[in-house]
């Protein structure tokens, strides 16, 4: 007999090497300086740390956010892009990994999406 708690066995909850962000949503605000960032990952069995960086044109940090040990493959949060001289484009990267006090940090994905500053709306 064959128990299945999954409808699609793609979903199963993954470890640490195959977890995956499937889409990495971004909607600029119209103040245009909050990027609202929607994240979508595989299913896991330990939770994953997200990194999340926007890089203007001229190769300066205009932003970050962290995540730590999320417990949601889905959910959304808000970027400040903090810039002295905005850029229209930023590159918007994200870093899945897994780190403890005890061991060094292990990157297990990258994701990396254009932010156009002058399209207010999903991108």
């Amino acid at each position: 007999m064959e128990i299945n708690f999954f409808d699609n066995p793609a979903d199963a909850p993954k470890s640490r090497e195959d977890v995956r962000l499937r889409a990495l949503g971004l909607y600029l605000h119209e103040d245009r300086k909050r990027v609202s960032v929607g994240f979508d990952l595989t299913p896991f069995i330990e939770r994953p740390c997200i990194e999340v960086t926007a890089v203007n044109d001229r190769g300066e940090r205009a932003g970050s956010l962290h995540v730590i040990d999320t417990l949601d493959a889905n959910f959304s949060l808000v970027m400040h892009l903090r810039d002295k001289a905005p850029t229209e484009l930023y590159q918007i990267q994200a870093v899945i990994y897994y780190a403890t006090p005890e061991t060094e940090r292990m990157n297990v994905h990258t994701f990396t999406r254009t932010l156009d500053r002058t399209k207010v709306g999903e991108q």
